[in-house]
């Protein structure tokens, strides 16, 4: 049996605290606790968002050329140094992230040297171009075509998801996908973190329904159907209350907006854990999640959940049971349900423990172990060959 030795190549790891950059630390985390060699590759700044788990290689990269977004960087080649380094470090599995030109350079490495190689799929690109269409519409047709030759040529494309999946096979994007889904640290995210008196201090009532958004402050998470549901259904009710969790470029126009509600800024660890148990209902609309880290987190800390009906969060909230599931990019669902959860308070207690007991099922190391024993699959696969 071959010794496992993982290059993981990516796009976010540690300039950029996100979904990507965090589940890949996790990665590394527990691949060093079992004692399996990893080498990292990927961008960085000056000063990164997260301490990173494990050795990386830094590799050059650019800003993002698109407005509001400088501060996501584009891995642009595989560097000779880059290479010397992996080739002294042998690896027997080439892991690749994004298929940026770092990412493209490390595919035509491992098939030079005949190396087991297979990819992961944690951004839904081409709904950012949609999105972004303005700047990145031109580019739609030719980086789906790359797209398409990009996956093909992988032993397993790991996939957060089963929506996620289904959503790749419309868009016809070849792969044998297999998923690897999120984790949960459900002892920090917990409902016993859950603080009558910081909510006090922050200006809540202790009977006011607070429903919390946490997510970087950026349009295209759908804050802003987020905020005109909050402020629909406040018409109706004045004890519905705005907790917004995160910081991003479109906080100072979100708080002119929601001018009475409670804006933490950029939270994390336990700060983080407090705010979501010390709300009621998690709405969270956005419809360009591969998984929806944001909603696992809410559900372990024991809240309802009003999610858009798309992929990535349908797979974690099933409609009427620990939350709703509401059309995407709908005020009116997503108040229409909201108006539901927040009218019924038994109701919302019994969908907030089955969030609780739904998240169990998302522990770290247990999905973790199960992509190390697909990476064996490929690794050994390749030796019979």
């Amino acid at each position: 049996m071959a010794e496992l030795r993982v290059a993981l190549f990516t796009g976010n790891y540690n300039h950029i605290r996100d979904g990507v950059s965090l589940t890949l630390n996790k990665l590394v985390h527990y691949l060093e606790s079992q004692n399996i060699p990893v080498l990292v590759f990927g961008p960085s700044v000056t000063n990164p968002a997260i301490d990173h788990c494990g050795e990386m290689v830094v590799t050059p990269s650019i800003p993002m050329l698109v407005p509001g977004r400088e501060e996501y960087r584009i891995a642009t080649h595989f560097s000779r140094a880059a290479k010397r380094r992996l080739e002294e470090f042998k690896p027997t599995l080439i892991h690749i992230a994004t298929p940026d030109g770092l990412g493209i350079g490390a595919l035509r490495w491992a098939k030079k040297h005949n190396i087991p190689k297979v990819t992961s799929y944690h951004t839904h690109f081409l709904s950012y171009t949609d999105y972004y269409s303005l700047y990145l519409s031109p580019i739609k047709k030719p980086f789906k075509m790359m797209m398409k030759w990009f996956y093909k040529q992988f032993a397993h494309t790991y996939v957060p998801s089963k929506s996620m999946i289904e959503e790749l096979h419309r868009e016809e994007i070849p792969g044998n996908m297999k998923i690897w889904a999120r984790g949960i640290d459900v002892k920090r995210f917990n409902p016993t973190k859950r603080d009558m008196e910081w909510r006090r201090t922050v200006g809540f009532e202790d009977d006011d329904i607070v429903v919390t958004f946490v997510s970087r402050l950026v349009w295209e998470k759908e804050l802003r159907t987020y905020i005109d549901s909050v402020k629909q259904l406040q018409k109706i009710n004045p004890k519905v209350r705005a907790l917004v969790v995160g910081s991003g470029q479109a906080e100072a126009e979100a708080k002119q907006l929601l001018p009475l509600a409670h804006f933490t800024g950029f939270a994390k660890g336990d700060e983080l854990a407090r705010a979501y148990a010390s709300a009621d209902i998690f709405m969270f609309p956005s419809h360009t999640e591969t998984f929806g880290n944001v909603t696992l987190e809410a559900m372990a800390s024991g809240l309802p959940c009003i999610v858009a009906d798309a992929i990535g969060s349908k797979s974690l909230v099933e409609d009427g049971v620990n939350g709703y599931l509401a059309t995407k990019e709908s005020v009116e669902d997503f108040a229409k349900k909201l108006e539901i959860v927040v009218s019924n308070p038994t109701q919302r207690i019994e969908m907030g423990k089955k969030s609780r007991e739904m998240s169990l099922q998302y522990q770290w190391d247990s999905i973790n172990a199960g992509l190390v024993k697909n990476y064996m699959e490929v690794i050994n696969s390749s030796e019979k060959v």
